[in-house]
């Protein structure tokens, strides 16, 4: 298992006690750790996420990922509590902002080429709700609740909303939820559709692992281009998706753990994928 890395001179890097995470069984778990605030992420937490997700996309004995938080919540959105003093604004300023910020962390988990599962815990707000909806999979404890709480602030959707919701459920119902910013229970989450699965507070995490792990004993490059598929396939012709699809098996067809399908099948045995 590994642990946070630690900056020169042995000092421990503030945030690593607000993001952790550790490797184990080829699953890189990261969870966010500020309970006290329902896990609402400040600036600093959002690089570390990014940079702890690109990390595990490069990093082949990393073959899943999952997302969670601790206590109550598993994010209550951005942290506006340390933004700067109301002012003047500069045009371009807040735009620069969301391209820079929210919008770079939502990327990070859509790109990550690993399998990411949301682990969602409590609240999901904002920008919280949107990390999880970004994951490949969602897994919600019965005490989780989705808020698309921007309206409520007068706000416009950021953090890739207006994106993905759509995508999930329609754009009436992605609608309904913007507009309304009503908290939405796990269960009508999941007849949504925006949810995989619905446990019990105390199985979330057992059920969490055992799925990571089945994840990680697949084709792992197969599964990172059938995630590239899927998610293109939503801005894609049929052409388009039709030739991407193609070439993705032409690439995926050179890889080990392709060979090793093909070799199980005509040997009537269960595949051995290596992540390569």
């Amino acid at each position: 298992m590994s642990d946070s890395p630690r900056v020169p001179g042995n000092s421990v890097n503030p945030v690593d006690s607000l993001v952790l995470h550790a490797t184990d069984n080829q699953v890189c778990r990261i969870t966010l750790n500020r309970p006290e605030a329902l896990n609402a992420i400040t600036p600093d937490q959002r690089e570390r996420l990014i940079q702890l997700l690109a990390e595990a996309s490069a990093d082949p004995a990393v073959r899943a990922v999952v997302l969670t938080g601790t206590g109550r919540g598993f994010c209550a959105g951005a942290d506006l509590r340390g933004g700067s003093a109301a002012g003047e604004r500069v045009p371009g300023d807040v735009a620069r902002t969301i391209r820079l910020g929210a919008q770079r962390l939502i990327a990070a988990v859509l790109d990550c080429e690993k399998p990411v599962i949301a682990a969602v815990n409590g609240t999901a707000a904002g920008l919280g709700a949107h990390l999880a909806l970004a994951c490949d999979l969602v897994l919600a404890a019965e005490s989780a609740r989705f808020i698309e709480v921007f309206v409520r602030r007068g706000l416009v959707p950021d953090g890739g909303g207006a994106y993905l919701l759509p995508r999930l459920i329609g754009p009436q119902r992605a609608k309904e939820l913007m507009f309304f910013g009503d908290a939405l229970g796990a269960a009508e989450a999941e007849r949504l559709g925006l949810v995989n699965r619905v446990l019990p507070d105390g199985e979330l995490d057992k059920t969490a692992r055992a799925w990571a792990e089945r994840l990680a004993t697949g084709p792992t490059r197969a599964l990172a281009l059938t995630k590239q598929l899927v998610n293109a396939s939503l801005d894609s012709d049929r052409a388009t998706a039709f030739a991407a699809e193609a070439t993705a098996q032409e690439i995926n067809m050179t890889t080990e753990d392709a060979r090793e399908g093909v070799a199980s099948f005509v040997e009537r045995r269960e595949p051995r994928f290596r992540g390569r």
